[in-house]
């Protein structure tokens, strides 16, 4: 009941058309994807959050899509960018791809298998071209259909907005006995309790964390759809604080406190996914193969949303707070510390956006040539 309400929140399986080509949807990347607009209510006892939330009976709010991400200029951004966004390079939302070199999991060698467990993974290929919500990216791989990489937009409304996330998943040989293996891009960054600095996801859906009944996952009813969906609604909340399994204090200034520290920490990531080449040394592949468009172009699309929230949260306004019925943000008390890291950060980020945008305008040309060069052929 719960995944069904968490997928139906998503927009999955309604209304969308079937597409049986091998390149599945076309879609803008930098489309406004991942955030939600209305409100669902779920209680931690029955939700696939891990470690839960606060306990038994508490009250996760999962918000649903809103127009822009947490910015007050937001229209001045639609007046500047919406005339780009038919332009911009299209990114396929479901594609398949060849090189697998850089994925986690690709020195671990497949293990024999059955015609069964070859059809499930097709029958995964099928649900996921057919119902990904569209904040989220899917590449799978021809030589190694036992892989996916994945690729997540930060929900608007949460510390993580507008941030781009990645993960690599495994189908294991008995799957769907058992559930796939999940490993988080983290660039050694500690972003919230149910992603860890090594790549841990701590979900009970992935049976990394304690979970009973529907919380666990099981071979007849539970799909890598439902999977990724759990990770953007659920771990990538709007407070994520409460994900900790042990809370010292329930005082909601702890908790905007700690999504100060993940938005900064966003931003970080942020930063090392522009750098080109990338400066981290823990994870050479955070470039994330096959998805260098999408990176370019959705930053291109969110960089004066990006800069713009920036300065709004180091003058005092609540991280994650966005406009909604001609309100601005809401007013807090900056944290000893935060602004002066946020201000560091920021300026950082923004050399970065800066030599993203010229690769955006050379990635612009670049698509009419090619389209012409076709044409002539």
């Amino acid at each position: 009941m719960v995944l069904n309400k968490l997928l139906q929140l998503f927009g999955v399986g309604k209304n969308k058309k079937k597409d049986s080509k091998k390149k599945g949807k076309s879609i803008n990347p930098v489309s406004q994807g991942a955030a939600p607009h209305s409100t669902l209510n779920i209680l931690a006892s029955n939700s696939l959050l891990d470690p839960c939330s606060s306990g038994a009976g508490t009250v996760l709010s999962l918000q649903k899509d809103e127009p822009e991400c947490s910015s007050n200029i937001s229209s001045m951004i639609k007046e500047v960018h919406g005339s780009e966004n038919e332009d911009n390079k299209s990114f396929n939302q479901f594609d398949v791809v060849q090189d697998y070199s850089d994925h986690h999991y690709a020195k671990t060698s497949p293990a024999k298998t059955s015609k069964d467990w070859a059809k499930t993974i097709q029958n995964e290929w099928k649900l996921l071209q057919r119902d990904l919500p569209e904040s989220i990216y899917i590449r799978v791989y021809e030589d190694r259909i036992d892989l996916i990489r994945a690729a997540i937009v930060g929900p608007a409304g949460t510390p993580y907005h507008d941030g781009l996330f990645f993960f690599d998943v495994c189908f294991p040989p008995e799957y769907p006995r058992c559930p796939p293996k999940v490993h988080f891009h983290s660039s050694g960054l500690r972003l919230n309790p149910n992603l860890y600095e090594s790549g841990k996801v701590c979900l009970s859906l992935l049976n990394t964390w304690l979970g009973s009944g529907s919380e666990k996952w099981g071979k007849s009813n539970s799909t890598m759809l439902q999977v990724l969906v759990s990770i953007q609604g659920l771990v990538l909340n709007d407070k994520p604080y409460f994900n900790e399994p042990i809370i010292f204090s329930s005082k909601e200034k702890h908790s905007l406190g700690y999504n100060q520290t993940t938005f900064v920490l966003t931003c970080k990531m942020m930063m090392y996914l522009l750098q080109k080449p990338p400066k981290v040394s823990i994870e050479p592949s955070l470039l994330a193969k096959h998805f260098e468009t999408l990176i370019v172009c959705h930053f291109h699309e969110r960089e004066r949303a990006i800069l713009e929230a920036c300065r709004a949260y180091g003058c005092g306004m609540v991280v994650g707070s966005s406009v909604k019925d001609g309100q601005t943000y809401l007013r807090n008390k900056c944290f000893a510390g935060f602004k002066k890291s946020l201000d560091a950060q920021t300026e950082l980020l923004a050399k970065e956006l800066a030599a993203n945008r010229l690769r955006a305008l050379q990635l612009k040309r670049e698509v009419p040539a090619a389209d012409k060069t076709m044409s002539i052929s």
